[in-house]
């Protein structure tokens, strides 16, 4: 599993949203754009991508990509 794929992923949840600024420390809550409905899009994205579960209690405790590729890395 690698970061640049997981970016990538990550980025394409969101729709007319310049998402080139986006990178493992940034603090995705603070995208625009974000919302709940993105976070569910998020989920859905790891479960199909690395069939992995996540809850929205994964999401609330994150603050960064790079916390939830960890988070997704260490349920691998």
């Amino acid at each position: 599993m690698d970061i640049t794929k997981f970016l990538k992923n990550f980025a394409d949840q969101f729709d007319d949203i310049d998402t080139s600024g986006i990178k493992p420390e940034t603090r995705f809550k603070e995208i625009e754009g974000w919302s709940s409905l993105l976070a569910f899009s998020v989920i859905a994205m790891i479960d199909d991508e690395y069939g992995i579960s996540l809850k929205g209690d994964d999401i609330r405790n994150s603050n960064t990509i790079s916390d939830l590729f960890e988070l997704v890395k260490s349920k691998l």
